[in-house]
């Protein structure tokens, strides 16, 4: 669909929608909900709401409104649930200062929550996937691991410090990286979420204009996923993604196989993909640091060759 007003449509692959309403000022737009990750309904909230929200952020907009949308087994699962679900969005929505507005609920067989979120922006200072320029060091904001650590929480293997650290990261804003990142030039930004790591790496390549290399030992990857990668408590979501993805992948030495697993790991509420002139690289990520986003890391480089693919060094 094509409108004069639509910035951002369904044809960019992005990350949210972008419809500007004046010169000025524009609405960002998205939507995110999944089945239960964790036992604990109130983390679950907070989770559901951080990754809903994470997709504005990514955008460069600040979200302001949201609602609910709720698919819930009543009879099965009882009213204690959804209320605590419900209490940890909400706490995180007035975290984040984001007014919930209403929202909508069906009753379903399966358990699932989210929300639309709606932010602002000025039409000049939006964001998207691709536009990074040969140069350019990328920095992630959050480690990996999550569905690893999900899958083995699933299996009754995870350890009570890996699965403490995983949430403590799913539920995490990205709020305070994207006002960071605001105070610099940002040339393309994106999220880590159900592509892993590789996958939303390949979709900031663009018309394949540019190459990425990525230095695989510099990403920060979360306490237990290793150990799970190689157990083979591997999210389904891991294999289609390596499916897809690997033509687009090479490599100057052989990686281990449990790396790649990590590498295409599905991620709830991952960090962002910040993409920057190499002289504002090391200077963001100390000052991410300093705003307590601790695990920010420069991961990776733009470069003018081998074009189109991410070369893992």
């Amino acid at each position: 669909m094509t409108h004069p007003n639509l910035l951002v449509g369904i044809e960019r692959v992005d990350d949210a929608g972008v419809y500007k309403i004046r010169d000025d000022l524009a609405l960002v737009q998205s939507v995110d909900f999944f089945t239960p990750i964790v036992d604990d309904p109130y983390a679950f909230g907070q989770v559901a709401a951080a990754n809903a929200l994470s997709d504005v952020y990514a955008m460069g907009g600040t979200p302001v409104t949201a609602l609910n949308l709720v698919a819930f087994p009543i009879n099965e699962l009882g009213r204690d649930i959804l209320k605590d679900t419900l209490r940890g969005g909400l706490d995180k929505l007035r975290e984040a200062d984001v007014v919930l507005v209403g929202g909508h609920s069906i009753e379903d067989k399966e358990f699932k929550y989210g929300l639309a979120v709606t932010g602002l922006i000025h039409p000049d200072a939006i964001l998207a996937n691709v536009g990074a320029r040969v140069g350019d060091r990328i920095i992630l904001t959050k480690p990996l691991g999550t569905g690893l650590i999900n899958t083995a929480l699933k299996g009754g293997l995870a350890s009570a410090e890996a699965v403490e650290k995983a949430m403590e990261v799913m539920a995490a804003l990205n709020r305070k990286a994207a006002e960071t990142m605001a105070k610099v030039n940002v040339h393309a930004c994106t999220d880590v979420t159900g592509f892993g790591l590789l996958g939303h790496m390949s979709e900031m390549l663009g018309n394949d204009d540019i190459g990425i290399k990525v230095y695989s030992d510099s990403i920060p990857i979360l306490p237990g996923a290793v150990d799970y990668a190689q157990m083979g408590l591997v999210p389904g979501g891991t294999h289609r993604n390596r499916e897809f993805y690997r033509p687009r992948i090479r490599s100057e030495h052989e990686l281990p196989p449990y790396m790649f697993d990590i590498l295409f790991d599905p991620q709830t509420s991952g960090g962002l993909l910040i993409s920057t002139a190499p002289g504002d690289a090391q200077p963001l990520v100390e000052t991410l640091r300093e705003a307590g986003v601790q695990d920010a890391t420069i991961i990776a480089e733009v470069v003018a060759e081998p074009k189109g693919c991410l070369l893992l060094v």
